[in-house]
């Protein structure tokens, strides 16, 4: 006859019982913590440069192969397209080409925009989506990315190069002003990759950059109101409040009508076509070719109605003809050398970061490798040369990535397509764009920014991490109220001041022991977990340095009295063990180890022991390094938490429950 449930569990219980009491009869064995064998100095520097900067190891191809072979891997490992170009075909030709005729049409229209967005003349936005892309197209290791000017760098360099020179005073200074921190924003990059130091843009949280894309992304859509209104005397200040009140001021005679009706239906039929294709994939197309037809269409529209004559502004004039070298244009020497190195490091930076978020987005969808550093290498060699031809900061662009990505692009042969199409507008069409409108520049742009505001993105870092939140509307606000540099300031800041949070106030968890286990884990998150009589275990979430050191004895210390003072009100006995569980321990330095003999005096004086659970490799070897190995006694140090338990409650009057 079976046992009934109630049987059944109870049989479990003295089968337990029986195992408990035999344990402490015969107890179990206890595998000792492992020292490891003392490497020398040189291959502890070494493996630590190596993880550090090599850790993608990327010398691995070159082993064990032929002179001759190993050049050919180098050549290869500079220029990707000689790796890839081996197996190009047809078919792939086919994709690159309608990919990069779909990218283009968008880009012509977008790069006139952009390039009034940095103060500059319409043909210096052509100019950087031809010489730039080609230089990618060799050196990068993306196969989507589309390069070309961007809004947000756009902006940033148009701010901080309008605080140094006025561009229309002396448009001839900022343009040179431009191509100089266009030349260091390239050294920046280049010089990241080549010294593998490309882990530095990973300071800028991603929070961070959210906040920062979307304040960036209001900014520059007030700033196009002056177009879109056909407002002429506009504030030059770039923050919310003031660009506002000049609006509002010129709105009983500022504002031209005919110019805010031409921007009103075409952003319109922007919006519409951006819709359309979000809604169905099919329809990328549409969104993609909707600036250029909106373009030909309002520029016909002024054309035959003259609407310039009823003060609708228009673009007038973009010069016609390939790049010209801008070689002695830049500043070597003089006051300017150092402003330029300063915007070109700022601009540079974060054009790096936003190509390489951009990069590693496409590459994750299409499930290949893509290498950050040189990635850096080429978007930096496309900067330099391109200071030398007239262009300014180029960096990947997330709207023509995308479009580049649906429209089939196979390889980086569709930014040598689009480069030949801009390259041909500059030759044979620019004299069309004179009659284009300014009100439809600004309509492009405000539908191109309005998707860098990432609602959705928000709302989760705001469910997942709050001082992730604060970092993020932190840059939004900074950027939107105040001015690009302060929200980018504010950006690095709160992510700087997050890290250091950090670093310095690492999380400690009182551990329980979880029923009919031997599993101890932390008590907050599982309730259930009783903690042992006479024994207070204590974990430490993170590596232990002087930053942190001191905090966390004070913090352990203040654990043991609060358990004290608890275990007094209820007349049981205090605690006579300290466990600490060393498992997320990675590192400790020497501030960490006298933070630790600090705690086991204070612990003496208190009549409690200090034990110590699963210190890993680096922690054990520094451990025996000192002397504190000495003073806590090999008996102390246990390989798992259950194990110093077992060990402890043997000696206390007090049983394991």
């Amino acid at each position: 006859m079976g046992l009934s449930s109630v049987e059944a569990i109870d049989a479990k219980e003295m089968d337990y019982r029986s195992l408990s009491s035999s344990e402490h009869q015969q107890p179990p064995y206890m595998h000792k913590v492992g020292v490891p064998p003392k490497q020398n100095l040189f291959d502890e520097f070494k493996t630590t440069v190596k993880e550090t900067l090599f850790s993608d190891d990327p010398l691995r191809p070159f082993k064990d192969q032929p002179r001759s072979r190993k050049f050919i891997l180098g050549l290869q490992a500079v220029f990707p397209i000689l790796d890839w170009g081996k197996s190009y075909n047809v078919s792939k030709f086919r994709g690159d080409v309608i990919a990069g005729l779909t990218i283009a049409s968008l880009c012509i229209p977008q790069d006139i925009g952009y390039a009034k967005l940095a103060n500059l003349a319409p043909q210096y936005g052509l100019y950087s989506s031809f010489v730039p892309p080609l230089v990618y197209s060799f050196m990068g290791s993306s196969r989507d990315i589309a390069i070309g000017p961007v809004a947000v760098v756009s902006l940033l360099l148009g701010s901080l190069l309008s605080s140094e020179i006025d561009p229309t005073t002396n448009p001839i200074e900022y343009r040179r002003l431009a191509f100089t921190a266009t030349f260091f924003a390239g050294i920046t990059q280049a010089t990241l990759g080549i010294l593998r130091l490309g882990f530095l843009i990973d300071f800028l949280s991603h929070a961070a950059i959210v906040g920062f894309m979307g304040g960036a992304a209001i900014t520059i859509a007030l700033q196009q109101l002056k177009g879109f209104l056909g407002i002429k005397k506009f504030t030059k200040e770039i923050d919310i409040i003031s660009v506002m009140k000049s609006v509002c001021r010129s709105a009983q005679h500022g504002w031209n009508w005919p110019t805010i009706l031409i921007g009103a239906i075409f952003l319109t039929l922007l919006l519409f076509a951006k819709y359309a294709g979000k809604k169905n994939k099919k329809l990328f197309w549409i969104p993609a070719i909707a600036p250029l037809i909106s373009v030909i269409l309002s520029t016909f529209l002024v054309y035959i109605t003259h609407a310039e004559k009823q003060g609708v502004e228009i673009v007038r004039h973009i010069e016609k003809g390939i790049n010209p070298p801008s070689v002695k244009e830049i500043y070597f020497t003089g006051d300017y050398l150092l402003k330029g190195v300063r915007i070109g490091i700022v601009a540079g930076m974060i054009a790096l970061t936003e190509a390489v978020a951009i990069g590693r987005s496409f590459a994750a969808k299409k499930d290949y490798q893509l290498d950050g550093n040189k990635e850096m290498v080429a978007l930096g060699t496309m900067n330099v040369v391109g200071s030398m031809t007239s262009c300014y900061v180029t960096t990947g662009s997330f709207s023509r990535s995308a479009v580049n990505y649906m429209a089939g692009c196979q390889t980086a042969v569709s930014n040598i397509v689009m480069s030949i199409v801009v390259v041909l507008t500059l030759l044979f069409i620019t004299p069309l764009f004179d009659y284009t409108p300014n009100a439809i520049l600004s309509a492009i742009i405000i539908s191109a920014v309005i998707g860098l505001v990432d609602y959705e993105a928000t709302i989760l870092i705001w469910k997942i991490d709050k001082f992730d939140f604060v970092a993020c509307m932190g840059a939004f606000f900074g950027v939107v109220f105040a001015s690009v540099e302060i929200g980018l300031i504010i950006a690095v800041s709160i992510s700087f001041a997050k890290i250091l949070l950090q670093v310095t106030r690492p999380r400690t968890a009182l551990l329980g022991k979880i029923p009919r286990t031997n599993v101890y884990r932390n008590i907050q998150q599982y309730p259930e977990a009783t903690q042992v009589p006479g024994v207070l275990i204590v974990r430490v979430d993170s590596a232990i340095y002087f930053s942190n050191s001191n905090y966390m004895r004070e913090r352990i210390l203040r654990w043991l009295t609060d358990e004290d003072e608890q275990l007094e009100s209820v007349n049981q006995p205090k605690i006579q063990f300290l466990i600490v569980d060393m498992s997320p321990v990675t590192d400790i330095d020497t501030s960490g180890i006298h933070a630790f003999e600090e705690l086991h005096r204070s612990l003496h004086k208190r009549e409690v022991q200090l034990v110590l659970s699963n210190p890993g490799r680096v922690v054990i070897d520094k451990l025996h390094a000192s002397d504190f190995m000495s003073q806590i006694g090999e008996d102390k140090i246990f390989l798992t938490v259950g194990d110093a338990v077992l060990t402890c409650s043997a000696k206390s009057p007090a049983e394991v429950v």
